[in-house]
């Protein structure tokens, strides 16, 4: 339906003693690839929060480590929305490291993530405001 790139620069920190990005990083490369896809949409989650009254949040992730990233490496995280409902939405997420072989992105890491819609108050699911989900369907339609 949709698709987003998010570049991303594995620094120190993300990495362990012999330089290779920890696993759980991984999932914050990708929460952050997903929210600056929201923001692409114009729509910024405080402010959802506030007007709203929802809040998006992971309800599952399927992820395969297929190679290791590295210290220093150049990634791209590559966000497809697969799947969107009334108070859900289905992502499949790709990290590479770009341009390595013959100027070919190596796939490191695929996940599918799905991230339910719930009521701020209630932590309960709750459908998408109109004007958001419209925004989502609206941005799918132009791919």
């Amino acid at each position: 339906m949709s698709e987003f790139i998010w570049p991303v620069r594995v620094y120190y920190e993300d990495t362990d003693s012999g330089g290779v990005v920890y696993h759980s990083m991984y999932l914050n490369f990708m929460e952050r690839a997903r929210t600056e896809w929201l923001r692409s949409l114009h729509l910024e989650q405080d402010d959802i929060i506030n007007e709203h009254g929802i809040m998006f949040v992971v309800r599952s992730v399927a992820i395969d480590y297929l190679k290791p990233a590295l210290f220093n490496d150049a990634l791209i995280v590559q966000s497809s929305l697969k799947k969107l409902g009334k108070v859900s939405l289905v992502f499949e997420q790709v990290i590479m490291r770009q341009g390595c072989d013959q100027n070919k992105d190596e796939i490191l890491t695929k996940a599918i993530v799905k991230v339910a819609s719930l009521n701020v108050n209630q932590k309960k699911p709750a459908a998408m405001p109109e004007a958001v989900y419209n925004r989502f369907v609206h941005h799918s339609k132009k791919d």
